[in-house]
């Protein structure tokens, strides 16, 4: 490893084992700066011990939760995949197989503490208990004909495998299929599923995925980590393994010495110093903020490739590879552009194998968005460079129009802000981030406008908003979705910040700021004391009841009576009429324990999720609700029975 330039004047570094022993040095001194004192190490590796209790609690979690994962008597799993996250948090990926074949989609993720002791989710994207034969009647010869059609232009076409592939409703026997092709300017890696029964096309998985962004230079010098070898240099990283840069058709920088790049905008080795600089500082922003080890969690990285004679760059499922933009001006070699390319490996190396559907392919791009911004703060450079903001390609302007993505108003760069069931765009997910990390007016930033709920959000901050966003990427299951990732980052709210509703509260808000609202099973924050109980409305002494009418000052809880067993949810709708034209609060009294209500806001329409934990004691209870300030204040009451027994 040396000490190396970009730039027309050169710098030449020390030895391998002095800047071996620097680069750490100089990363734990930037992770505790940005940090904060008061803010424990991140990466955090569960111990050997930890890691044997973990297996063997996970292996009892698969046993005791086998209805919840669809587990059927034919059916088996294969060692885990484990990968720790942030502050030592495991993750277990046990592969499914069914009557010995590969389960697509049936992968189980069991999320425990860092001791392995503690379970805190189990999921999987299995929709059923499997039952499927494995004898194919239509042959392989067949299914890689079928598989090529896919392609104009075919390259390559793989030995086709048996599957069972069990993404959707109804699970069938399938020949995967890998084939790649294409064109120079439309690379294509596909993963093709035939229906080994009928031979017709299940769907198919294209592994390279594809985004752009701004190329300029990151100062002048900068260090790199390079590798000698006798007398002669390469951009090749020794202390990452994996890492390396090349032109788009491999061919190797070699030099005598140990500078590199002439400074100019289009020059290739040039570009290849930019995707160094930029890769390394990706890898130390996983390890420092996130906890993880590696691009792909496990220790290593992949190469990049520069020079495409196209305006593109993507991931291809093994490596990184960037053109220029536009006008032919720059190469598409930034922080923000390297960090979003690779932010894609590590959404393919995150959770469970992932399946080709719009949600989350808009989901997929959008961590490239979120991994790039985060590399740009983390480096945080001045003005003058790519200084660390919610913009992609805002210095290059690829495609003549300015930035292409905005992560604070997507509608600017023509992606919605809201999601609905036909947005298939990352631009909502992208805005609930920045909501998530900065809130609607944070100081300093830009305003972000919301599409429900309350009109005024705050932000918890960049560092713990990338937190909650990557554990809840680790427990991604197929197919991905905005309402999986909802429930998952609110689970990791929970798990993150066990002593603070904060958190947790923030997370449901922004979600339901762009339109993603509640979902069944998603945990509640049981900490804050309830609050009192509101003045009577009756004067001393009156024989009212101390039921309250269902409906006075104009306002409406549907319906006024819930049952709800221990340990269950309802949601009811709570109208008020007029609706008050100045702003006000809804707060709840009157709950037993282990009883939370939260309320979500959409224009004029509020629900409210009443969720009991499993030892609220039976019984039938009176919930007041109030609106206040309101003139005069509003209450009305429900009655929350709660009891196992069917009516």
């Amino acid at each position: 490893m040396t000490v190396v330039a970009m730039g027309a004047s050169a710098l030449t570094g020390g030895t391998e084992a002095s800047a071996a022993a620097a680069a750490p040095a100089a990363e734990a001194v930037l992770a505790a700066r940005q940090a904060g004192p008061d803010t424990p190490p991140a990466f955090a590796p569960p111990g050997p011990e930890a890691r044997r209790r973990a297996v063997a609690v996970a292996g009892e979690a698969l046993t005791t939760r086998a209805p919840e994962l669809r587990v059927g008597p034919w059916d088996a799993f294969e060692r885990p995949v484990i990968t720790s996250g942030i502050r030592g948090l495991q993750y277990l990926r046990y592969p499914r197989t069914h009557r010995g074949l590969p389960v697509y989609g049936g992968d189980v993720i069991v999320a425990l503490d860092s001791g392995g002791t503690v379970v805190h989710s189990v999921t999987t994207g299995q929709r059923t208990v499997l039952d499927v034969g494995v004898r194919a009647r239509t042959s392989a010869e067949t299914a890689a004909t079928t598989a090529r059609a896919e392609l104009a232009a075919v390259r390559d076409v793989g030995t086709p495998a048996l599957v069972v592939h069990a993404v959707t409703e109804r699970p069938r026997l399938a020949w995967e299929v890998a084939v790649t092709g294409g064109t120079d300017q439309a690379p294509k890696a596909l993963r093709v599923f035939v229906d080994a029964n009928d031979g017709t096309v299940l769907g198919s998985h294209d592994q390279i995925r594809y985004g752009t962004g701004n190329s300029h230079f990151n100062g002048n010098p900068v260090t790199i980590q390079t590798l000698r070898s006798g007398s002669s240099y390469t951009l090749t990283d020794p202390t990452r393994p994996g890492l390396r840069c090349t032109t788009s058709n491999g061919g190797v920088f070699t030099k005598a010495t140990d500078t590199w790049g002439n400074g100019t905008a289009l020059n290739l080795e040039t570009a290849c110093v930019d995707v160094l600089f930029a890769a390394q500082k990706h890898w130390d922003m996983l390890r420092a903020w996130l906890g993880r080890n590696g691009v792909d969690a496990a220790g290593r990285t992949f190469p990049a490739k520069v020079g495409l004679n196209q305006v593109n760059s993507y991931w291809d499922g093994s490596s990184v590879v960037f053109g220029f933009n536009q006008p032919h001006t720059k190469q598409l070699t930034s922080l923000d552009m390297v960090g979003h390319e690779y932010g894609h490996a590590v959404f393919d190396h995150s959770g469970a194998n992932t399946w080709n559907e719009p949600e989350e392919e808009a989901l997929a791009e959008s961590a490239g968005d979120i991994f790039g911004t985060l590399t740009e703060h983390y480096v945080n450079h001045p003005v003058a460079l790519d200084e660390p903001d919610y913009l992609l390609g805002e210095e290059v302007n690829p495609l003549g129009s300015g930035p292409i993505r905005n992560m604070f108003n997507p509608a600017l760069q023509g992606e919605p802000n809201c999601y609905t069931r036909s947005t298939f765009s990352g631009g909502p997910h992208n805005h609930w981030f920045y909501l998530l990390a900065e809130g609607t007016n944070p100081p300093g930033r830009p305003s972000s406008p919301v599409c429900g709920g309350p009109s005024s959000l705050t932000g918890i901050g960049l560092r713990k908003a990338a937190e909650i966003y990557y554990t809840g990427l680790q427990s991604k299951t197929a197919p991905w979705s905005y309402a999986k990732s909802r429930r998952a980052t609110v689970q990791a709210a929970k798990i993150l910040y066990p002593k603070s509703c904060v958190e947790l509260d923030a997370t449901k808000a922004a979600w339901y700021a762009i339109g993603v609202p509640p979902q069944a099973g998603e945990p509640t924050c049981t900490l804050p004391t309830p609050p009192p109980s509101p003045a009577p409305l009756s004067p001393p002494g009156s024989s009212a009841s101390s039921a309250l009418p269902n409906s006075l000052g104009g306002i409406t809880v549907t319906p006024p009576y819930v049952k709800i067993p221990p340990g269950g949810s309802a949601t009811v709708q709570i109208s008020l009429t007029p609706y008050p034209s100045a702003p006000f609060t809804l707060s709840v009294s009157g709950l037993p324990s282990g009883v939370t209500v939260n309320f979500f806001t959409l224009g004029q329409s509020t629900t409210a999720v009443i969720a009991l934990s499993a030892g609220t004691p039976p019984g039938t209870y009176i919930l007041t609700f109030t609106a206040s300030p309101t003139d005069p204040i509003r209450r009305t009451s429900l009655t929350l029975e709660v009891s196992e027994e069917d009516d």
